[in-house]
């Protein structure tokens, strides 16, 4: 007989159910547990509320113009400007959720569809990872370790970090966090210095597949590096598209029509040496060295005070500088220092010259000026500091190696060759060099800081660091004290016949007899304004020997010129030392009527925050009145109407080819009222211009590093050849953009004007000798 089956007892089945739920909610409460251990600082030091709200990045300074331009940044190794929500276009949003995290409006932190998706398939159908968590690792986590245990404690806390940044922040300023910190390699740290390196532009400007280059590069910006591997980068870029295409952002005729389109990577590398304004932003750089000295930050509630750092701390520099009258100041700069330099060096080979680059000096000299250079170079400063002897010094100086070297003749401005040191030393000793500088004269806003010819290979700034001898550029000053003191006339007339103050006289140590630059005396009588626009230094000297030095002085201290300039009558020639800077000021104190303007470079400064640390105040002065200042304008109008800055008036070249192979763009033809001098010291070491209209002042000057690197002959060492070209261009390309607003009217004339400047009957019969020949009398001995 068969045994009857036993029956399940109902016991044993509640028992498995009952040890389901023992195992189900032990696992939950160990997650939990494990999350809440994770919060507590368990498997490391979490974030603290205060840093979530004010997570630390380091955020580059920012230098912007006038005209809202990024002209460049301070930072040491993070490049980093960040951007509102709001400044980004959507389609990089668009491609980022789809790429990266398609239900991130869905989610609050940790996306558990895509969670169990990566479990499920072991990653290999996606991560799991949401934007919220990979800004949680690049903010607080770090690179993932290769420790298994360690990796698994880090994505706990990125989870739960994750979800902290969720309750603190909108989705639309995680994503801009996530941009704003992610590293794209080559110095672009977030996605502002991303779009600006890789295609030269602003990220609200980004183009659809432009974004989705940069939206592939968040996978890996080491491997998806569109300068190295375009291929892959390629690649990457389409499935960001088709990833945009699959959640319906764009339809499939627009994925496949961008999918077509070449990647057009523009790189434009960040660099501290390349770029616009560079003299500028070199010089600015000390100037926020100097106000930060000044200008701590605010006491902390420990009753601490910190410094700002330029580097770190992502201020925002708003200066006058305007980039597009900066990049026709460069651009004139380059265009006519190109070929002035080729004929200096067609003039100064070896065969013509055998000192060259260093006319009339004995060879002791010359072996001074270059030991001098050799113990001031890099090289020496960096092997001394590496305790290397004198001698092994002096020896690598003469052993060739490779290096790049500045070339007008490449593109680049650069060009790879194998020399000597010391030779590389002579090498740039023989360009000449160039410095300019523009200003409003009513606000002394500086709207253009050119320093020199590029400052990867000359990085002296001669706008400001630079004082060279003035020229007839100071002439100017003694005629104002004339005007001012004496109540002289630009019609009054002075003879031009050699004249003598005798030693003992305003100080004069001996006695003082200048020649005119060609040393002819004509013996005429010449109105001041003839004398100014001629640069006839006998009228020079008898002005100054009835006002004075002294009132001159007191008038060159109140236009702004410092340094120690002495009371003796041979300043009227230009004989002291200024730079270009404080000749602009100077000069543009004639074109505010008689009002000096602090030349400014900075308006505000603005924390990250934008809470305003400083905004700038005027700094003015009344030097001379109106009337004086206008008849200055009227006589420095002569120099550019009969003078020796007549060639910015000549239609034609008078024959004269050299002057167009030299000199860029020459006949200028400006109709319009300009006021000016040229100057140009002994030697024709230096050449200047000094170029008015009623709303910019612009100062050039142009001469070698050492004041015997000269032309030698006056013809081509003139300020009317070397500086007044640089002028003439700039001012022809500000021209051409009306936006710029640069006047073309006449000065303002003082109501009541009792300074007589009719001169035209005084001139009737004196020959005006305003052809191009006299254009080269600008000499001062």
């Amino acid at each position: 007989m068969a045994r009857a089956r036993k029956k399940p007892s109902n016991t044993s089945f509640y028992s498995y159910i009952k040890w389901f739920w023992i195992l189900f909610f032990s696992g939950v409460l160990s997650v939990l547990l494990v999350f809440l251990l994770a919060s507590w600082g368990a498997f490391g030091e979490m974030p603290t509320f205060e840093r979530l709200e004010n997570p630390k990045t380091n955020l580059a300074t920012e230098i912007i113009s006038s005209d809202g331009v990024t002209l460049g940044k301070y930072y040491l190794d993070d490049n980093r400007t960040p951007v509102d929500y709001k400044e980004l276009p959507q389609n990089l949003v668009d491609a980022l959720v789809a790429t990266e995290d398609a239900r991130y409006y869905d989610h609050s932190g940790i996306d558990g569809i895509g969670f169990l998706r990566a479990i499920a398939f072991l990653g290999q159908r996606g991560g799991a990872s949401t934007i919220s968590q990979q800004l949680a690792r690049q903010l607080f986590v770090g690179v993932r370790s290769k420790n298994l245990f360690q990796a698994v404690t880090q994505k706990i806390k990125e989870w739960v970090i994750a979800t902290r940044l969720e309750r603190s922040y909108t989705k639309q300023e995680i994503i801009a966090m996530y941009m704003n910190i992610y590293d794209f390699g080559y110095n672009a740290d977030g996605i502002r210095s991303a779009a600006r390196i890789y295609f030269g532009k602003e990220p609200r400007d980004l183009k659809i597949e432009e974004s989705a280059v940069l939206v592939g590069m968040l996978k890996n910006s080491s491997l998806y590096n569109p300068i190295r591997r375009e291929k892959l980068v390629l690649d990457r870029r389409n499935t960001v598209l088709a990833q945009m295409e699959k959640y319906d952002y764009i339809n499939e005729e627009e994925k496949d029509s961008l999918q077509q389109v070449k990647m057009d990577i523009n790189f434009s590398p960040e660099s501290h040496r390349e770029g616009l304004a560079t003299y500028f932003r070199m010089y600015l750089q000390g100037y926020l060295n100097d106000w930060i000295k000044k200008n701590p930050k605010p006491v902390t509630e420990d009753g601490d005070r910190d410094t700002w750092n330029i580097y770190l701390d992502g201020l925002k520099v708003y200066t006058t500088i305007d980039s597009r009258m900066q990049k026709n100041a460069e651009e004139a700069v380059t265009e006519h220092m190109k070929r002035l330099q080729a004929e200096f060096f067609h003039q100064n080979t070896p065969d013509r010259n055998p000192t060259a680059p260093f006319l009339d000096l004995e060879r002791e000299e010359i072996n001074r000026i270059m030991e001098r250079a050799m113990k001031n170079s890099d090289r020496w400063r960096k092997m001394r500091a590496a305790d290397k002897s004198e001698k092994e010094i002096r020896a690598s100086f003469n052993e060739k190696t490779e290096m790049t070297v500045f070339d007008w003749k490449s593109d680049t401005q650069e060009k790879d060759t194998i020399m000597t040191p010391l030779d590389s030393i002579r090498y740039y000793k023989t360009f000449l060099r160039s410095a300019m500088m523009s200003m409003e004269p009513q606000t002394g806003h500086v709207k253009a800081w050119v320093g020199g010819l590029n400052y990867k290979h000359f990085q002296y700034d001669n706008v400001i660091q630079g004082a060279r001898q003035a020229g007839s550029t100071f002439k100017p000053f003694v005629y104002a004290a004339a005007i001012d003191q004496l109540r002289m006339s630009p019609c009054d007339q002075l003879p031009d016949s050699q004249y003598c103050i005798e030693a003992g006289k305003h100080g004069n140590p001996e006695p003082w007899c200048p020649k005119n630059s060609d040393g002819r005396y004509s013996g005429n009588m010449y109105t001041l304004k003839h004398a100014l626009a001629n640069s006839v230094n006998t009228v020079t000297a008898q002005l100054i020997d009835k006002v004075g030095p002294k009132p001159v002085v007191s008038i060159v201290k109140n236009l702004g010129l410092t340094g120690e300039i002495l009371e003796v009558p041979s300043i009227a020639l230009g004989t002291i030392d200024f730079n270009v800077y404080e000749m602009v000021g100077a000069y543009g104190t004639f074109a505010n009527q008689g009002v000096y303007v602090k030349p400014v470079m900075v308006t505000r400064i603005e924390d990250k925050n934008g809470t305003v640390l400083f905004e700038y105040v005027p700094e003015t002065k009344d030097v001379l009145s109106k009337e004086v200042a206008y008849a200055m304008i009227n006589l420095l109008e002569g120099v550019t109407e009969g003078g020796s800055g007549t060639r910015l008036r000549h239609t034609f070249a008078k024959d004269q080819d050299v002057y167009k192979e030299i000199i860029t763009g020459y006949p200028y033809e400006f109709t319009n009222p300009i006021a000016g001098k040229t100057g140009t010291t002994q030697n024709q070491s230096d050449g200047w211009f000094m170029g008015m209209v009623p709303n910019l002042v612009t100062g050039v000057w142009v001469g070698g590093e050492e004041r015997a690197t000269h032309f030698k002959t006056i013809y081509y060492g003139q300020g009317a050849s070397m500086a007044l070209p640089i002028w003439a261009l700039y001012m022809q390309k500000n021209y051409t953009d009306p936006d710029l607003g640069v006047s073309k009217e006449e000065f303002i004339r003082p109501e009541k004007m009792t300074i007589n400047l009719d001169c035209s009957k005084l001139e009737q019969g004196v020959e005006e000798e305003n052809d191009l020949e006299n254009d080269l009398d600008d000499i001062d001995f």
